[in-house]
């Protein structure tokens, strides 16, 4: 993962963080968490990201 002049991180396979987060339902944070436990293979990310919305926990801080 890196950050652009913006300061937002990038998983550097076209993911953008708060649009991968915006996408799930996502706080930031929790996005970034998931990038960094599954790295940047999307399939896996999206996989998280629906594991956790159907958790409960997705968007609570």
């Amino acid at each position: 993962m890196t950050e652009h002049d913006t300061g937002v991180a990038d998983t550097g396979q076209g993911y953008e963080l708060r649009y991968f987060a915006r996408k799930h339902g996502l706080t930031t944070a929790q996005a970034a968490q998931i990038i960094r436990q599954h790295g940047t293979d999307r399939a896996k990310l999206n996989a998280a990201a629906v594991q956790l919305r159907r958790s409960g926990q997705a968007g609570k801080p």
